[in-house]
């Protein structure tokens, strides 16, 4: 992935103000154009990768209960403040574990930024790829534990898939070396989202020019 740069405009660009223009000139061309009308929902549309969507807690397999340790970075760096949790330690079942009792997430209020799944050491918590899940009372978005849980239940049984085989890009955060992340994050995705092909800046100019030569 590259972000390009617009040129630096000159003098008389500046004063004639074609961007202006140019945005002008796309109207008018959109104007005459055929409308493209998508048939939903008998044509479904296609989920793109990293698309954020109904909230899920990821199911251990092992204990059968979701992953979450109670660490609280969710909630901590949630924008919206949508996220309620409420730990606790099992001393007895599980030597000391931290565990989670209550689980909670007003839906209503989430901004969709992702920014819990990227920062969940254990690969928790999941913005599922469903998008269909809209209701007509407020309750029903208020999502607890046991229903999060069942989120997860029914978006790996419809893409009828293994949960150990589904991995979210989110999980893997863009940007950071995979030697400083947490074992559960260094999750296999393409060179694409862990932005390894991504040129910014100053070097993307010597990238640019080196394409061009090539």
């Amino acid at each position: 992935m590259q972000i390009q740069y617009k040129p630096k405009r000159n003098l008389l660009e500046t004063i004639l103000q074609t961007e202006i223009l140019q945005g002008l000139a796309l109207t008018l061309r959109r104007l005459f154009s055929k409308p493209i009308t998508r048939q939903y929902p008998d044509e479904k549309p296609q989920i793109r990768l990293g698309f954020r969507g109904q909230h899920a807690l990821v199911r251990d397999p092992q204990t059968g209960d979701c992953k979450c340790i109670g660490c609280m970075r969710c909630a901590m760096v949630c924008p919206s403040r949508c996220i309620r949790i409420r730990p606790y330690k099992d001393r007895e079942q599980f030597g000391n574990r931290r565990l989670i009792q209550e689980y909670k997430i007003e839906a209503l209020r989430c901004v969709y930024c992702g920014y819990c799944e990227e920062v969940c050491p254990v690969d928790a918590i999941v913005l599922t790829e469903v998008f269909e899940y809209a209701s007509y009372d407020r309750p029903s978005l208020y999502f607890t534990k046991e229903q999060l849980l069942a989120n997860w239940d029914r978006f790996i049984a419809e893409k009828g898939i293994r949960a150990e085989d589904y991995v979210n890009p989110f999980w893997r955060p863009r940007g950071l070396p995979e030697h400083t992340l947490p074992a559960a994050k260094r999750q296999p995705v393409d060179a694409e989202w862990r932005g390894d092909e991504q040129v910014v800046g100053r070097n993307w100019k010597k990238h640019h020019g080196a394409e061009q030569a090539v």
